[in-house]
Parts: structure tokens; sequence; C-alpha cells
């Protein structure tokens, strides 16, 4: 699977223009297993692409606002979580991460699989972790700079992957639950591959 070169909001909005969804409907499967027992509140999918990790979330009773330069991917989005019958808690936000801060603090700060180079990577880390609210999580899901020597797909651009423990500085004061690489299993023609990702949790304390 090929990657837009990164943050080129032209070449996102073509790939997300055909019919089908690029990725899938089906929420990442480590949100799934670090959020899945957060008691709902209010959440925000940095570069949310279609939306099915801010739909996965307004299902379970979140409010989210999903946030993504492509203006087309968010309107597919927006017609999964009307399919999905939630349209009225998921809120799509067109904006360039490059220069996002929040206007609101969110109890659910999910950043998937955004790959950026320095210093821009590192800025935008910083800025989730300052929308976290006292009581809030920090969700950071990305392919590690391992997997491309020993794992299956993702960018091939050493200069927009790392790993999760190089994110930890821009933390600022929210508290590390968990920062590491992390396998997911792959289905491909050839058989099941493993990708190797990183998973990094981290909470203001209340």
């Amino acid at each position: 699977m090929s990657y837009p070169r990164r943050m080129d909001q032209r070449a996102w909005d073509e790939r997300y223009a055909g019919a089908d969804l690029v990725w899938t409907a089906e929420a990442n499967r480590f949100l799934v297993a670090e959020a899945a027992e957060l008691p709902p509140g209010r959440a925000v999918d940095l570069a949310a692409g279609e939306c099915r990790n801010a739909v996965w979330l307004a299902e379970r009773g979140w409010e989210v606002d999903a946030v993504d330069f492509s203006a087309v991917g968010l309107e597919k989005g927006a017609r999964l979580a009307e399919h999905r019958g939630v349209s009225a808690r998921m809120h799509p936000t067109v904006a360039d991460l490059a220069t996002w801060s929040a206007t609101a603090s969110y109890d659910l700060v999910l950043v998937a699989y955004l790959h950026l180079p320095r210093p821009l990577r590192d800025r935008v880390v910083g800025a989730a972790a300052a929308a976290v609210a006292p009581g809030g999580t920090l969700l950071v899901i990305a392919h590690d700079l391992a997997n491309l020597a020993h794992g299956y797909g993702g960018p091939q651009d050493p200069e927009v992957l790392t790993t999760a423990p190089d994110l930890v500085p821009f933390l600022g004061d929210l508290e590390l639950l968990r920062a590491g690489p992390v396998d997911r299993p792959v289905s491909t023609p050839e058989g099941e591959r493993v990708a190797i990702d990183h998973v990094l949790r981290a909470v203001r304390r209340a």
C-alpha cells in the first residue's frame, strides 16, 4: 500500500476521492484495547482521515471532534457517521495540524498514524498533550521505526517514523503509562505478516 507524501493535502484528497474507504470502517485495534473501558466524554481525533476511529468513539457515547486537513476524507467520515447513526456526536473539522491548537480541553486526545518529520511531529504531539483535560488521556498510535527493516507495510521514509520513547519529551506534565512497540498481524495475499507499530498512552491526573 502506497502512502501520499507527508502533509500533501491534495494527494490525500485524491486518495480519499474513491467510492470505497481507503482503510476500513473498523476502529484501530489498539484504540479499542486502550479506550474501550474509558467513560465517554469529549474526544478529539487528530488526523482523523475517513473517521473510522471517531465514529467508533461516537458509537460509545463520546462527543468527538474529527480533525483533518482533507475535506474529502472528512466528508466520507460524515457519511459513515450518518450510516452508523452517530452524526450528532461526530463533528468533522477541517484544519491543518501544522498550525492546530485546541480551543477546548478533551477527555481523550487520539493521534493515530500521523507521520511527520521533525520538528513538526514534535509540535503536534506537544499540542495534543496540551489539549488533554484533567483526568484525560492522550493516546498515540503509529508505525514504529523498526517496521521499516523488520515489519510489513507502512511509510517507507525513515524521516517520518519514530519510536514511542522519542515522543516522551513532548508530553509536558502528563504522566506516562506506556510507550513501546506492539505487533499488528496483517493479512496479505502471501499469508499473514506482522507490522510493528507503537502505542503511547499518557494521562493528566485530575
